[in-house]
């Protein structure tokens, strides 16, 4: 997952749920202590003291991590590892395949339910897109009963993907400005071995992206623009989308090469639109930017000539105010409107923070 989406939080809580009479040890691979001492040294202690659970936060800090973990997997047949790192981790060419001795999973972050949850303590339950497009109506009417979901959804499109608003939704948007600056400052850099001196270029290619309409990019003005190759532009592009800064829309006919050029480039989620565009966030990118980061954790997303998107290679999707009409899509089958500031939909037209119900 990203920085800062929650990951040494998830770790700390399982242990204190789940683990609570079991020899355990959590340690970050970014402290210090272990650019000096051999982390197969330190396990095999730990396992002669009777360890039975390692966890192992920030493992991309750790040179060569892939190598130890597959190492330890393979000498502690009794002791289980879980381990999290950064969205870029496949990109750092680990020395081992971990492929058949692991199991992945993305935390991304809060979805609107998810987020309503946290602030109102209640309980809805995720929807599939399938119930969202058969049964609109009778989901918005049972939200609606309970809590006021356009209210919250105007929250959380600046200041709820991410856990810490908790701490102090005032400071939101500039600790998100620091995690934004560590991703590009010190993550890619460690990870894609990027020179320090390109930084200001990603900076710059972000905030490009970030006060656009949405982006359809054009890679030639770019990147004289910017004053870096074309090639090496598209790398850039690829790295942002991994740190999960942005997230590239692409035609699902070149969807597979990862140096396709984009159709649309949009930020990962829109809270980053207000931290880093400001007042230059567009209100029509801002929805389209929501109903991408809901979607894509779990349905297929490409970018579509008649409508905004289309999802999961079957249905059309116009993203739009209350007001948005069928006339882009009309007589297209399986043609739908997410529709932004209205609490209960019509027919084909749904309420835009329904789709924040999806996981």
């Amino acid at each position: 997952g990203s920085r800062g989406v929650g990951k040494t939080t998830l770790l700390l809580q399982f242990a204190k749920l789940y683990l609570k009479n079991e020899r355990k040890i959590y340690i970050s691979l970014d402290n210090p202590y272990f650019t000096k001492n051999n982390l197969l040294e330190f396990v095999d202690e730990f396992v002669k003291n009777g360890g039975e659970y390692l966890l192992l936060d920030e493992v991309h800090h750790y040179k060569d991590w892939s190598f130890a973990i597959k190492t330890i997997y393979d000498t502690y047949k009794n002791l289980k590892v879980v381990y999290t790192g950064s969205s870029l981790l496949h990109l750092t060419k680990g020395r081992a395949d971990l492929s058949r001795r692991t199991m992945l999973y993305t935390l991304y972050g809060l979805s609107l339910r998810e987020y309503i949850n946290l602030v109102e303590k209640k309980n809805f339950q995720p929807v599939s897109l399938n119930d969202i497009l058969t049964n609109h109506l009778e989901l918005s009417k049972n939200i609606i009963s309970k809590a006021k979901p356009i209210q919250h959804y105007n929250d959380y499109i600046q200041t709820g993907y991410y856990p810490f608003f908790l701490e102090n939704k005032q400071t939101y948007l500039f600790k998100l400005v620091e995690t934004v600056n560590q991703i590009i400052e010190t993550d890619l850099p460690f990870v894609t071995k990027i020179s320090y001196a390109n930084i200001n270029k990603l900076k710059q290619l972000l905030q490009i992206i970030s006060e656009s309409v949405p982006f359809k990019p054009n890679l030639e003005k770019i990147s004289s623009q910017i004053e870096i190759s074309k090639n090496t532009l598209k790398d850039y592009l690829y790295y942002l989308e991994e740190a999960m800064l942005i997230t590239m829309l692409k035609s699902d006919k070149k969807v597979n090469s990862n140096l396709a050029k984009p159709e649309k480039v949009y930020l990962n989620h829109p809270n980053l639109m207000f931290c880093l565009a400001n007042e230059n966030s567009n209100q029509g990118n801002i929805r389209e930017c929501f109903f991408l980061n809901q979607l894509q954790s779990n349905c297929t997303i490409n970018y579509s000539e008649v409508g905004d998107f289309l999802v999961n290679k079957k249905f059309i999707f116009e993203i739009g105010g209350k007001n948005k009409t069928y006339k882009q899509i009309a007589g297209i089958e399986n043609s739908f409107i997410a529709a932004d500031d209205i609490e209960i939909g019509h027919k084909n037209t749904i309420p835009l923070w329904l789709f924040g119900f999806l996981y």
